[in-house]
């Protein structure tokens, strides 16, 4: 009986690494810690850097150490990185790398994501000091440093503002904005706006006055005039082109640029040829 030994293929171990948080969230100020755990298969002096990904890759820790802003902020246990007081610019993508020389698989790697919360800062108000009665009208707000972004909410001397399908105005709680389809006198008042998210308490920024006023009388008037003269010119040019289509004008007039335009204009023929003209219908 023949007896066959089961060879075994050689077991090979390489260099692993994980994290056992690999997305981490902390307020601002605070410290982050980006946990990165190894195991090697003999190299017990292994290689440990940790970089930043954005628009490039940028070394925070590199040849057993820190680089740049890093060095007087922050510290290695192991291969577990933390961030003392981080800020917004600390928020990102981080990559734990691990080589170890002597295994089979050489490279191994990790990555912690960081987000960095932020609370409402006071938020910057557009608010104009006066507008017409008619006008349309859009109050802006806006708090650009929040984490998560910020939602908003407006008030009109220091009451809140809740549109509806009656109110004449409409609002956006995520872009801050305050729109009046026709301002009218009684929007006139004390306004300012509100930013809040999860993290902190909201903020204000300073209320700020919006008056409504009337077109001044020469403005009305310029309208009145402008509106007038429109109305004359459309005049001549429907008198001169009844007229030309009726063989009772001179050829001085033109009607194809609808112009009323006589070169014998003194005596107002025009007006003269356009009774005979409709006489003569």
């Amino acid at each position: 009986m023949n007896t066959m030994k089961e060879e075994k293929c050689p077991l090979f171990l390489s260099v692993t690494v994980s994290s056992s948080k690999p997305k981490v969230e902390v307020h601002e100020h605070t410290d982050a810690v980006l946990a990165c755990e190894f195991r090697t298969e003999k190299d017990q002096n292994p290689r440990i850097e940790w970089k930043k990904k954005g628009m490039g890759v940028t070394f925070v820790y590199f040849n057993h150490k820190f680089t740049g802003q890093y060095a007087s902020r922050a510290k290695m246990e192991g291969a577990t990185l933390t961030f003392h007081s981080v800020s917004q610019k600390d928020s990102g993508e981080y990559r734990c790398e691990v080589t170890a020389s002597e295994d089979h698989v050489s490279l191994g790697e990790a990555t912690v994501t960081l987000n960095v919360l932020v609370p409402p800062h006071v938020p910057s108000c557009e608010v104009p000091s006066s507008v017409f009665v008619g006008s349309g009208l859009e109050l802006q707000c806006k708090d650009k440093l929040s984490v998560p972004p910020a939602t908003y909410r407006w008030y009109k001397d220091n009451k809140a503002l809740t549109p509806s399908a009656e109110t004449q105005y409409s609002a956006d709680t995520s872009k801050g904005t305050l729109e009046f389809r026709s301002v009218t006198k009684i929007d006139a008042g004390m306004y300012r706006c509100e930013s809040s998210n999860s993290v902190g308490a909201p903020k204000s920024c300073v209320a700020r006055q919006l008056k409504v006023i009337d077109y001044p009388l020469n403005t009305t008037v310029l309208i009145a005039g402008a509106a007038a003269f429109l109305a004359l010119v459309l005049f001549c040019c429907i008198c001169v082109c009844v007229c030309r289509r009726r063989g009772c004008c001179k050829s001085e007039w033109s009607c194809d640029v609808c112009v009323c335009v006589n070169y014998e204009f003194a005596g107002y023929k025009w007006l003269e040829m356009f009774k005979k003209c409709i006489q003569n219908v």
